[in-house]
Protein backbone atom coordinates (compact mmCIF):
# COMPACT_ATOMS: atom_id res chain seq x y z
CA UNK A 1 0.00 0.00 0.00
CA UNK A 2 1.87 2.87 -0.87
CA UNK A 3 -0.76 5.29 -2.61
CA UNK A 4 -4.64 6.19 -1.73
CA UNK A 5 -6.88 6.70 -4.30
CA UNK A 6 -9.53 9.04 -2.87
CA UNK A 7 -12.63 9.98 -4.35
CA UNK A 8 -12.91 14.01 -3.86
CA UNK A 9 -17.04 14.96 -4.53
CA UNK A 10 -17.27 18.74 -5.28
CA UNK A 11 -20.72 20.08 -3.05
CA UNK A 12 -22.56 22.55 -5.57
CA UNK A 13 -25.88 24.16 -5.60
CA UNK A 14 -27.23 22.54 -8.41
CA UNK A 15 -26.72 18.90 -6.89
CA UNK A 16 -24.83 18.17 -9.58
CA UNK A 17 -22.39 14.95 -9.72
CA UNK A 18 -19.18 16.80 -9.72
CA UNK A 19 -16.09 14.39 -8.62
CA UNK A 20 -12.88 13.73 -9.21
CA UNK A 21 -10.63 10.65 -8.55
CA UNK A 22 -6.95 11.30 -7.08
CA UNK A 23 -4.33 8.89 -6.63
CA UNK A 24 -1.78 10.20 -4.54
CA UNK A 25 1.36 8.69 -2.34
CA UNK A 26 0.41 7.77 1.15
CA UNK A 27 3.45 9.67 2.74
CA UNK A 28 2.09 12.95 0.86
CA UNK A 29 1.12 15.70 2.70
CA UNK A 30 -1.94 17.59 3.07
CA UNK A 31 -0.38 20.54 1.15
CA UNK A 32 0.35 18.59 -1.80
CA UNK A 33 -3.16 16.91 -1.74
CA UNK A 34 -4.79 20.28 -1.09
CA UNK A 35 -2.84 21.26 -4.37
CA UNK A 36 -3.42 18.45 -6.36
CA UNK A 37 -7.54 18.70 -5.42
CA UNK A 38 -7.46 22.43 -6.72
CA UNK A 39 -5.81 21.77 -9.52
CA UNK A 40 -8.17 18.70 -10.42
CA UNK A 41 -11.38 21.21 -10.44
CA UNK A 42 -9.75 24.19 -12.01
CA UNK A 43 -9.36 26.41 -8.81
CA UNK A 44 -6.65 28.89 -7.75
CA UNK A 45 -4.30 27.54 -4.18
CA UNK A 46 -3.95 30.89 -3.33
CA UNK A 47 -6.79 30.74 -0.62
CA UNK A 48 -7.38 30.22 2.80
CA UNK A 49 -8.71 25.92 3.35
CA UNK A 50 -8.77 23.46 5.95
CA UNK A 51 -9.42 19.71 6.03
CA UNK A 52 -11.74 18.23 8.58
CA UNK A 53 -10.88 14.36 9.31
CA UNK A 54 -14.33 13.46 9.46
CA UNK A 55 -16.47 10.67 9.99
CA UNK A 56 -19.29 8.14 8.41
CA UNK A 57 -21.67 10.98 9.44
CA UNK A 58 -19.54 13.89 7.63
CA UNK A 59 -18.65 15.38 11.33
CA UNK A 60 -16.15 18.36 11.37
CA UNK A 61 -13.34 16.73 13.66
CA UNK A 62 -9.84 17.55 13.95
CA UNK A 63 -8.94 20.64 11.72
CA UNK A 64 -5.64 20.52 9.59
CA UNK A 65 -4.99 24.21 7.99
CA UNK A 66 -2.93 25.09 5.13
CA UNK A 67 -1.48 28.53 7.19
CA UNK A 68 -1.64 28.72 11.17
CA UNK A 69 -3.87 31.41 12.35
CA UNK A 70 -4.01 30.86 15.79
CA UNK A 71 -3.43 33.85 17.76
CA UNK A 72 -4.50 32.42 21.37
CA UNK A 73 -1.78 31.21 23.06
CA UNK A 74 -4.04 29.20 25.10
CA UNK A 75 -6.43 27.80 22.24
CA UNK A 76 -5.78 24.05 21.02
CA UNK A 77 -2.89 24.19 18.43
CA UNK A 78 -4.29 23.22 14.60
CA UNK A 79 -2.31 21.31 12.92
CA UNK A 80 -0.63 22.46 9.22
CA UNK A 81 -1.17 21.04 5.73
CA UNK A 82 2.71 20.90 5.67
CA UNK A 83 3.73 19.38 8.48
CA UNK A 84 1.02 15.99 8.48
CA UNK A 85 1.40 13.10 5.92
CA UNK A 86 -2.18 11.60 4.70
CA UNK A 87 -1.15 8.31 6.14
CA UNK A 88 -1.08 10.48 9.77
CA UNK A 89 -4.66 10.78 9.08
CA UNK A 90 -5.88 8.09 7.07
CA UNK A 91 -7.12 5.12 9.80
CA UNK A 92 -10.18 3.58 8.40
CA UNK A 93 -10.52 1.85 4.84
CA UNK A 94 -13.21 4.57 4.35
CA UNK A 95 -11.74 7.36 5.83
CA UNK A 96 -13.46 10.89 5.29
CA UNK A 97 -12.13 14.44 4.72
CA UNK A 98 -13.90 17.57 4.74
CA UNK A 99 -12.17 20.26 2.87
CA UNK A 100 -13.21 23.92 3.07
CA UNK A 101 -11.40 25.72 0.27
CA UNK A 102 -11.78 29.66 0.27
CA UNK A 103 -13.60 30.91 3.56
CA UNK A 104 -15.09 33.70 1.69
CA UNK A 105 -17.17 31.80 -0.83
CA UNK A 106 -16.89 28.39 0.90
CA UNK A 107 -16.37 25.22 -1.66
CA UNK A 108 -16.90 22.27 0.08
CA UNK A 109 -15.06 19.55 -1.34
CA UNK A 110 -16.17 15.89 0.56
CA UNK A 111 -13.61 13.30 0.01
CA UNK A 112 -14.00 9.46 0.82
CA UNK A 113 -11.05 6.77 0.53
CA UNK A 114 -12.01 4.79 -2.47
CA UNK A 115 -8.59 1.97 -2.23
CA UNK A 116 -5.44 1.51 -1.43
CA UNK A 117 -2.93 0.64 -4.01
CA UNK A 118 0.76 -1.12 -4.32
CA UNK A 119 1.72 1.58 -6.95
CA UNK A 120 2.81 5.31 -5.40
CA UNK A 121 3.11 7.66 -8.48
CA UNK A 122 5.69 10.41 -8.58
CA UNK A 123 3.37 13.04 -8.70
CA UNK A 124 -0.49 13.18 -7.75
CA UNK A 125 -2.96 12.37 -10.65
CA UNK A 126 -6.20 12.55 -11.69
CA UNK A 127 -7.71 9.02 -12.25
CA UNK A 128 -11.04 9.96 -13.32
CA UNK A 129 -13.00 12.57 -13.90
CA UNK A 130 -17.33 13.13 -13.43
CA UNK A 131 -18.52 16.36 -14.24
CA UNK A 132 -17.77 20.01 -15.40
CA UNK A 133 -16.54 22.15 -12.27
CA UNK A 134 -18.20 25.37 -11.96
CA UNK A 135 -15.94 28.74 -12.11
CA UNK A 136 -14.53 29.21 -8.92
CA UNK A 137 -15.64 32.94 -8.79
CA UNK A 138 -18.86 31.97 -9.67
CA UNK A 139 -19.77 31.68 -6.05
CA UNK A 140 -20.93 34.89 -4.44
CA UNK A 141 -18.54 36.66 -2.22
CA UNK A 142 -19.66 37.62 0.81
CA UNK A 143 -18.61 41.52 -0.12
CA UNK A 144 -21.32 41.07 -2.68
CA UNK A 145 -23.52 40.06 -0.05
CA UNK A 146 -22.90 42.79 1.80
CA UNK A 147 -23.87 45.28 -0.73
CA UNK A 148 -27.00 43.91 -1.92
CA UNK A 149 -28.18 43.03 1.57
CA UNK A 150 -26.78 44.95 4.31
CA UNK A 151 -27.70 48.53 4.86
CA UNK A 152 -25.09 51.68 5.02
CA UNK A 153 -24.02 53.26 8.01
CA UNK A 154 -25.61 56.50 6.20
CA UNK A 155 -29.10 54.25 6.07
CA UNK A 156 -30.73 55.88 9.34
CA UNK A 157 -33.88 54.66 11.40
CA UNK A 158 -35.91 57.82 10.33
CA UNK A 159 -35.79 56.42 6.42
CA UNK A 160 -37.77 54.16 7.73
CA UNK A 161 -40.57 56.00 8.72
CA UNK A 162 -40.64 57.64 5.39
CA UNK A 163 -43.37 54.59 4.15
CA UNK A 164 -46.32 56.31 5.48
CA UNK A 165 -46.14 56.01 8.74
CA UNK A 166 -46.50 58.38 11.55
CA UNK A 167 -44.01 57.23 14.22
CA UNK A 168 -45.75 60.20 16.83
CA UNK A 169 -49.03 58.18 16.03
CA UNK A 170 -47.34 54.33 16.69
CA UNK A 171 -45.41 55.79 20.20
CA UNK A 172 -49.10 56.94 21.49
CA UNK A 173 -50.15 54.79 24.48
CA UNK A 174 -46.97 53.52 25.27
CA UNK A 175 -46.17 56.26 27.23
CA UNK A 176 -49.20 55.12 29.93
CA UNK A 177 -46.33 52.56 30.92
CA UNK A 178 -43.83 53.30 33.48
CA UNK A 179 -41.19 51.18 34.28
CA UNK A 180 -43.03 49.36 37.61
CA UNK A 181 -46.69 49.23 35.83
CA UNK A 182 -45.05 47.41 32.83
Amino acid sequence: MSAYKFRVLLDNENDAEIFRDIVIEKSANFETFYRAITAAFGFSDEHMASFYVSNENWDKGEEISLVDVNFDQDAEPVGLMTHLNLEDRVKEPDQKFILVHDFMSMWIFLIELQAFLDEAPEVPYVALSVGQAPREDSRQQFEDFEEEYLYDEEDEFDEFSDDGYDMDEFDEGFEQFDENDY
